[in-house]
């Protein structure tokens, strides 16, 4: 049976990023856009990294195009908005989709774990992958990266 260590990205900066490389790490994978009314999240995906990056978190961006064109930078410009704006740190993936048939391999597998409704419907969906590689849980993209919701989940996934 398949886990999220099974996959592997591309780094904005074009590197290859295996998510086996976080083999003892929580991850939660967010996909992410420049343009959206949930972009400030950004600030407390980092501030959720920064506090529980040594405790075993791992943050991954995922820029996507596919909900309202509010992704259309290339990754120079994604990165550079990122860091800019919002000094964010945390890995990033180059641009992918993350729905429908040209889904990245990771979202297909994350979805069909998830269900119709865990399935991501806008920006800022966010799926949590435990230590080892197993999916938790997903989040939409109203809950607030540093909310109780996902506090609790990641204190869960952290202690395991």
């Amino acid at each position: 049976m398949a886990n999220a260590h099974d996959f592997a990205f591309t780094r904005l900066s074009g590197e290859e990023l295996p998510l086996k490389d976080f083999d003892g790490k929580a991850i939660l994978v967010v996909n992410t856009a420049s343009e959206c009314g949930y972009t400030p999240q950004y600030e407390e995906l980092e501030a959720l990294w920064q506090a529980n990056k040594d405790k075993g978190l791992v943050v991954l961006g995922v820029p996507c195009n596919q909900f309202g064109g509010q992704e259309p930078g290339s990754e120079a410009e994604i990165g550079a908005f990122c860091r800019k704006n919002y000094g964010v740190t945390f890995p990033m993936t180059a641009k992918n989709d993350v729905k429908g048939k040209t889904a990245h391999p990771f979202y297909k597998w994350a979805s069909g774990e998830a269900g119709l409704l865990g399935k991501p419907k806008w920006n800022f969906h966010k799926f949590l992958i435990g230590r080892d590689g197993a999916f938790i849980d997903w989040f939409s993209s109203q809950t607030k990266p540093t909310g109780p919701k996902i506090r609790k989940a990641l204190e869960q996934a952290l202690a395991n």
